[in-house]
């Protein structure tokens, strides 16, 4: 989002609480792990019962008289014992289940914790942990719970279930899940479980309680000395969740985002945990563990032959320490993770966890390959939505377009120059005085007219809308007077804060009645939609972004619907704000895809929109950190994801705008955007050769488009990532654990050129498949698990497309997806050692739920047999679905094939009991083209070559 300066100079009296722009994150603003509470007297309970070692005598328990199992309904039930100091116990509620995918699902709460709040808590805060995280993390429903049958003994208790064991130690409280055999997570292997059970500020405070036990801290308990934070009340005390993880014979861990990061996780034992606390984060450093705006509380591991997850339900400010065990002193890391794999007395990962409050509730997921964790993580949460095509396309943006003038012009300018566009963006200014859901009418006198204008050429408008409503108009005032507004601490009053408009209230979209508010104001006819059906929505701002708040966000002590304290459900918020905004557009039609970008994000926003990393720079450095984020954000189950291309903030030289492009062409969501004071920086100003190059770039991305689509479909329908890091291919090739700077789609693998005055990169190839240069078919690499050096000039793309592979493909220009939708087809197929090759294509009319609702849609699978014969497989589609018998005027107009022997001037093409010759031409040795072979995409065909 914009730059502070511009809300400075408006709001001169805010000068000394605001940040001022400069050239690194102001770090005051934010809290370290030791100032804050919860975070620092959890780290301090870590050390105490490391240092003390063996002698350390664990608190946790589990009571053997209360235990209930259920083998069939797939639970565990009892009673979990926090031992205080004169021997007696707080009781827990503890539950163990196995669930959806043969995960385990382990839940600990305080029994009765209400009652023993009761009258020392006078405000309305509700008295229970929070426990709705997981209802709006998962997918609309409870996970199935699976049948096991188990072994009790005297000091433990085995879960049999599929190829897993889960030995649940009674005292001291463990469990180790084994998987074929195999050791893999240990839960509790460190004893730093911590329950902050209520106790009252008396009790804490004197010197002889039982509540306070000589390993814990009371630091911050019932204060915050934050210098921003001094306000919150903290009215239920102390009443954190942490527990320990050890990934048995694990060197690398991903997820958690959002970090500007590396993609393999850092070892945080001598600096800062990873923070997941969702702000407004002013130029924030790369390379560094601060907390960003959004946040998935869900790791995954690699090793040879498994790999292992963790989805920390909690929706809290939460803080994850990372300690890995010899890692810095390998010399080969393949001998150490075999030594690793053999042992089961320690991990070579080992995680802790902290939360501010909430319930403890995790799920632990074992598979064989990451690709199954993704797939098992989205049967809870959900996989990301098929989108509208034209949000795959690409999306000019800039703070702000001036006038409706400016906006067409750019939209024509694209056209003129032959550069396709699929979408327009504006930001705050579009409004009148930054009144969400109006038009400013000096520039804006007739928007439907505009976006008219732009819908003749298939192009879109997207428009901003965020969570601050300004006061004293009728949107904001009737989320006040409807009593559906973030309220301050005691309940009375809509909590008013500032923002871009200045004064604003924020509507709570936890509050089912806020959504009814929320669909009158997207309606059609309402000042913003009218009847227009090309416009779509980007939420911004939601994590909450509050100027003169503690830490540029909400002050944790506001009250959401059901009483529930901010300092609960900060990291969803942004997710029940864009679910919201979904929601709402489905109600005004219920027939086309909503297209909604979010800055703010938890699991499970993946079901209903797009994300971006948020106010980068134009730097060679973020540049680099894109990717890293971006294959973050898709191991961790959100793969619709994308960053600013040219970066945010300042201006790029030509060098690095033609390789942000170049890199950004990959991006499963890609758009450009800028900041208002930055240069016009549009790809048709630009001089040549880069304009070309760009415009190169640009052309590639849609002719890949139905190798993306398809790649969107099965990450629709499984939960793999788009744009897949080199290990999902390779799991058992351990030299590609570490490598952020490539990846796969589908079939492509993909080397961006990020840094300056490159012209030659190194590319790591996984396998001992041959990789041809997708620009030069003719030039090869051998794969072998190594890396190679290639020519990267700034006119090239390092780009390779494995043997084995069949690659969908449309080459016409086009002005915008909309007008490719009937376009003919260009099939790539190289065909391996053995003479075979493969792939897949999906189509649907790309804008409604027909696809969905009624099963209007093909999918076909693409294969060559022994060298001899090219064929295509309808997997689904019904040829009397309305699109898909459209689809019959869709041609392959030429396959360029690679690999094939004794082809001779003609092959013969067999399609719906018809037979004809089709042309070949020889391109280069290896190397024929087939010419027009004229078969109609929507039915089966063979090419006999």
């Amino acid at each position: 989002m914009p730059d502070r300066s511009v809300f400075l100079l408006l709001f001169i009296f805010l000068l000394v609480i605001l940040p001022v722009p400069s050239e690194a994150v102001k770090d005051y603003l934010f809290k370290k792990c030791d100032q804050s509470g919860f975070c620092h007297r959890n780290r301090h309970f870590a050390n105490e019962i490391l240092e003390q070692g063996d002698s350390y005598q664990p608190r946790y328990s589990i009571d053997l008289a209360t235990l209930q199992i259920d083998d069939q309904s797939g639970t565990v039930d009892g009673i979990l014992l926090k031992q205080l100091n004169d021997g007696t116990y707080v009781d827990l509620s503890l539950k163990i289940a196995v669930i959806t995918d043969h995960s385990l699902r382990l839940t600990v709460d305080e029994i009765d914790r209400d009652v023993r709040v009761g009258g020392n808590v006078t405000t309305p805060v509700n008295k229970v942990r929070y426990n709705e995280a997981s209802t709006w993390a998962f997918d609309g429903k409870d996970p199935k719970q699976l049948k096991f049958t188990h072994e009790l003994q005297s000091d433990s208790l085995i879960l049999h279930y599929g190829d897993y064991n889960a030995q649940i130690q009674l005292y001291p409280f463990k469990i180790s899940l084994s998987y074929k055999g195999a050791e893999q997570l240990i839960v509790n292997e460190r004893s730093l479980l911590n329950v902050e059970h209520y106790r009252t500020k008396v009790s804490e405070d004197d010197a002889n309680s039982n509540d306070v036990a000589p390993e814990e801290s009371t630091f911050g308990s019932y204060s915050d000395s934050f210098k921003d934070s001094k306000g919150d009340t903290l009215p239920l005390g102390p009443e954190s969740v942490a527990l320990d993880f050890g990934f048995v014979g694990y060197n690398h861990v991903y997820g958690i985002p959002e970090h500007a990061d590396s993609l393999s996780l850092k070892d945080t034992t001598d600096g800062e945990p990873y923070r997941l606390f969702n702000v407004d984060i002013f130029e924030y450093p790369v390379q560094d563990r601060y907390q960003m705006y959004g946040s998935i509380p869900f790791m995954v591991a690699v090793k040879p032959g498994s790999s292992a997850g963790i989805f920390w339900v909690n929706s809290a400010d939460t803080y994850v320490d990372i300690k890995k065990n010899g890692e810095e002193d390998m010399v080969d890391e393949r001998k150490i993770i075999i030594e690793n794999s053999s042992r089961s007395s320690s991990s070579s990962v080992q995680t802790h966890w902290m939360s501010e409050n909430g319930v403890l509730d995790v799920i632990l997921m074992v598979k064989d390959t990451p690709a199954e964790i993704s797939r098992a993580y989205g049967s809870l949460t959900g996989y990301v939505s098929l989108p509208n095509m034209f949000s795959i396309g690409y999306h000019q943006s800039r703070w702000n377009y001036n006038d409706e003038k400016d906006v067409l012009d750019v939209a024509g300018n694209f056209d003129s120059h032959m550069i396709p566009c699929d979408a327009i963006w504006l930001d705050i200014e579009y409004a009148e005085g930054k009144k969400y859901f109006t038009w400013n009418k000096d520039a804006f006198p007739n928007p439907e007219r505009m976006e008219a204008k732009l819908n003749e050429t298939g192009k879109k408008l997207v428009a901003i809308i965020d969570p601050h409503l300004k006061t004293g108009y009728s949107v904001s005032d009737g989320v006040v007077k409807e009593r559906i507004a973030i309220r301050n601490a005691d309940s009375k009053d809509a909590y008013k804060g500032h923002s871009w408009p200045g004064e604003s209230v924020w509507i709570d979209t936890l509050n089912p009645r806020a959504q009814l508010f929320w669909n009158k104001q997207f309606a059609n006819g309402s000042q913003l939609m009218g009847y227009s059906t090309n416009l779509h929505i980007w939420n911004d701002m939601n994590e909450p972004s509050i100027f003169n708040g503690p830490e540029t966000s909400a002050p944790k002590d506001l009250l959401h619907y059901g009483n529930w304290e901010h300092r609960s459900v900060h990291n969803l918020f942004g997710l029940t704000y864009h679910e919201a905004t979904y929601n709402s557009l489905i109600e005004r039609n219920s027939h086309i895809r909503p297209f909604i970008l979010t800055r703010s994000f938890f699991a499970g926003s993946q079901r209903t929109c797009a994300m971006w990393t948020g106010d980068n720079m134009a730097r060679w450095e973020y540049l680099r950190e894109s990717i890293r984020m971006c294959l973050t954000m898709n191991v961790a189950g959100f793969p619709f994801a994308g960053a600013d291309v040219g970066g945010f903030f300042h201006n790029p030289d030509m060098e690095l705008l033609v390789r942000w492009y170049q890199t950004g062409i990959w991006y499963p969501f890609f758009r450009a955007h800028s900041h208002i004071d930055s240069r016009r920086r549009e790809p048709f100003l630009l001089d040549e050769p880069y304009q070309d190059y760009i415009k190169e770039a640009l052309l590639l991305r849609y002719k890949l488009l139905p190798v993306l689509y398809t790649q969107f479909y099965k990450a629709s329908q499984t939960g793999l990532p788009i744009m897949k890091p080199i290990f999902y291919d390779s799991p058992e090739d351990v030299g590609s654990y570490s490598i952020d700077d490539e990846f796969f789609i589908g079939d492509l693998l993909v080397r961006p050129v990020m840094e300056e005055n490159q012209t030659r990169v190194s590319v790591y190839l996984p396998d001992e498949k041959r990789y041809y240069s997708f620009f030069n078919l003719s030039t090869s690499l051998q794969g072998k698990g190594e890396h190679d050096d290639v020519e990267a000039e700034l006119d090239q793309i390092p780009l390779y497309l494995r043997e084995g592979s069949i690659l969908p493909t449309k080459q016409r220009y086009r002005r915008s997806t909309k007008l490719m939708t009937y376009d003919p087809y260009t099939l790539y197929v190289v065909i391996d050692s053995d003479g075979h090759a493969g792939g897949d294509l999906y189509i649907d009319d790309g804008e409604s739920f027909d696809y969905r609702d009624n099963e209007d849609h093909l999918y076909l699978s693409l294969s060559v047999e022994k060298g001899k014969t090219i064929s295509s497989k309808v997997i689904k589609g019904d040829s009397a679905k309305p699109f898909v018998a459209s689809l019959s005027r869709t041609k392959v107009e030429s396959i360029v094939l690679v690999g094939a022997k004794n082809v001779g001037s003609t092959v013969t093409v067999h399609q719906g009991g018809k037979s004809w010759e089709a042309e070949v031409l020889r391109e280069a040795p290896g190397i024929v083209v087939i010419r027009n072979p004229k078969m109609s995409i929507n039915s089966a065909w063979t090419v006999e070559i």
